[in-house]
C-alpha cells in the first residue's frame, strides 16, 4: 500500500517552489500526494497545475507585526483554517506532513499534530520566521538551509539546504532570449522582486531604463498587475507579471540579476552562478531576514547590495554598471560557493521521521 503525504506551504513562490523538487521523487518512492493550501494564494494556482497532487483549500489568516484592522478578524481565519486543516487530517490519515512555511502552515500543522501525524518543516533564511517558530513547536524536525538557523531552533534543527528544482537548470538561453523579444547583442539583466513584485523597484528601475538600455537588455518580472502599458513597445525592455514553466529559459538567458533577497531566490541565483546585486526588503517592511541573507551573501563575495532607503535612479544605474564590469569576479566566487541543494537530505528526514 503506497503512503500518503501532506504538503503545505504558500504565501510566495518561496514557499511553494522547494516543494517542486520533491514531488517527483515522492511519486518514485510511491507517495499518494495532497497539498493544503489557500484558495487564492499562489500555491493554489503553482500546484494546480502538478500532475499527481491532490489539491485541499483551507481559510488562512496571517499574522501581523504592524497594526491592521484585519488583525481583529484574521484570528477567526486561523481558527477557522485550523479546523478545516483537521477534518483533513482526519479524512486524508497522512502518514507525514510537510510545511515550507508561510501562514497557511500553521493551521496545517496544528491539525497534523492533533492527529499525531508525524511532521518535518523547512526554514530557509538564517533565522526562523514566526509562522516556523509557531509549527517548530508542533514538528517532530525543522530542516533548515543555513546551520546558523538549525542552532537557533534548537535539537529539532537539522540542517540540510534547500531543495532545488532540477528543471532551473535546463533552461535554454535561446529559449529565454526569444522569449523576451532580446536579439542577444548585449547582456541581459533579469530584474525580479520575487513571485509578488516589488513596487519600490518597479517603480526605481523603469525610471532609470534610458540610463540602463544603452548598456543591456532588461527582462522585468514586476509581478501581477504591475504591468506599465506606456513601456510595452520599448526595445530592449520585457515586462512580465510572473514566469513559472518559462522561468528556467528566462534565467539561462540573464548575464546579471537584479533581485530581492528572499532566502529560496538566492539559493538557486548561487547554484545558477548569476552575479546579483540585492535589494533586500527594508525593516518595518519584513522582519529583517532579507537584510541577514544579503549581508551574508555581501561578506562571502558572492553579491553586491543595496539598501532600498538609498535607492535611487541616479544609484541602481551605477550600481547595475558595476554588477556588469564585475560580474565575472563574481561567477568566480559563486563557483567556489555552490548553493547546496537539500533535497535528498529533506527526504531522508520525511522518512526518519515516520
Amino acid at each position: 500500500m503506497s503512503k500518503r503525504i501532506v504538503l503545505t506551504g504558500g504565501g510566495t513562490a518561496g514557499h511553494v517552489t522547494p516543494h517542486l523538487s520533491l514531488i517527483p521523487k515522492l511519486k518514485t518512492a510511491g507517495y499518494e500526494i495532497h497539498y493544503i493550501g489557500t484558495e487564492c494564494g499562489i500555491e493554489h494556482g503553482m500546484m494546480t497545475k502538478v500532475a499527481g497532487v491532490t489539491y485541499h483549500a483551507v481559510q488562512c489568516g496571517k499574522l501581523r507585526r504592524y497594526w491592521s484592522v484585519l488583525n481583529f478578524t484574521d484570528p477567526f481565519r486561523v481558527l477557522w483554517g485550523s479546523l478545516q486543516s483537521i477534518r483533513l487530517m482526519a479524512k486524508l490519515k497522512p502518514h507525514i506532513c510537510f510545511s515550507k512555511g508561510g501562514f497557511v502552515s500553521v493551521p496545517v500543522v496544528l491539525g497534523a499534530w492533533l492527529w499525531r501525524v508525524p511532521t518535518v518543516c523547512h526554514e530557509s533564511d538564517f533565522s526562523p520566521g514566526l509562522a516556523n517558530r509557531i509549527c517548530a513547536k508542533f514538528a517532530n524536525r525543522v530542516a533548515t538551509t543555513y546551520a546558523d538557523c538549525a542552532t537557533a531552533i534548537g535539537p529539532k534543527g537539522v540542517m540540510t539546504g534547500t531543495p532545488l528544482r532540477p528543471e532551473l537548470f535546463q533552461g535554454s538561453r535561446t529559449a529565454g532570449l526569444s522569449l523576451a523579444g532580446f536579439g542577444g547583442h548585449k547582456p541581459v539583466l533579469m530584474v525580479t522582486g520575487g513571485s509578488l513584485g516589488a513596487q519600490t523597484i518597479n517603480r526605481c528601475l523603469r525610471k532609470a531604463l534610458s540610463a540602463l538600455l544603452p548598456y543591456m537588455d532588461v527582462l522585468h518580472l514586476c509581478g501581477k498587475g504591475n504591468i506599465e502599458p506606456s513601456l510595452e513597445c520599448l526595445e530592449g525592455y520585457c515586462q512580465k507579471e510572473f514566469l513559472d514553466e518559462e522561468f528556467p529559459d528566462a534565467i539561462a538567458a540573464a548575464d546579471i540579476v537584479l533581485s530581492r533577497a528572499g532566502s529560496n531566490t538566492l539559493c538557486e541565483l548561487a547554484a545558477l552562478q548569476k552575479p546579483m546585486l540585492l535589494i533586500p526588503y527594508p525593516l518595518g517592511a519584513g522582519r529583517g531576514d532579507q537584510i541577514q541573507n544579503a549581508e551574508s551573501y555581501r561578506r562571502q563575495g558572492l553579491a553586491m547590495v543595496l539598501p532600498q532607503e538609498k535607492m535611487n535612479p541616479a544609484l541602481l544605474t551605477a550600481e547595475l554598471l558595476s554588477l556588469l564590469s564585475h560580474r565575472e569576479e563574481l561567477q568566480t566566487a559563486l563557483e567556489a560557493h555552490p548553493a547546496k541543494d537539500g533535497t535528498e537530505a529533506v527526504l531522508a528526514l520525511i522518512e526518519e521521521v515516520q
